[in-house]
C-alpha cells in the first residue's frame, strides 16, 4: 500500500521514479552506436579504438550516478 502512495504522490508532482538501469544501458548502448557510426563513416579509425570504447561506460557510470544522487539525500517533506 505505501508503494502505491508514493508512486502516486510522485505522478502528482509531475516526475516519476527513474529506472537507473535502463538508463545505464541504455546510454551505454547509444555510445556504442555512435562509436560505430564513426569506424563506419570513417572519421575514426581502428586504432582510436583503444580510447573510444571505454567512454560510453564511463558516460553511462555518470549518468547512472548522477541519477542516483536524489535519493542519496533523503525523502524531502
Amino acid at each position: 500500500m505505501s508503494e502505491q502512495t508514493t508512486t502516486e504522490q510522485s505522478f502528482r508532482s509531475g516526475r516519476h521514479p527513474v529506472n537507473v538501469g535502463h538508463l545505464v544501458m541504455g546510454v551505454a548502448l547509444l555510445g556504442l552506436a555512435v562509436i560505430w557510426a564513426l569506424l563506419e563513416s570513417d572519421v575514426a579509425s581502428a586504432s582510436d579504438l583503444r580510447w573510444l570504447l571505454p567512454v560510453p561506460w564511463v558516460v553511462a557510470g555518470a549518468a547512472g550516478l548522477v541519477a542516483t544522487a536524489p535519493r542519496l539525500r533523503g525523502a524531502r517533506d
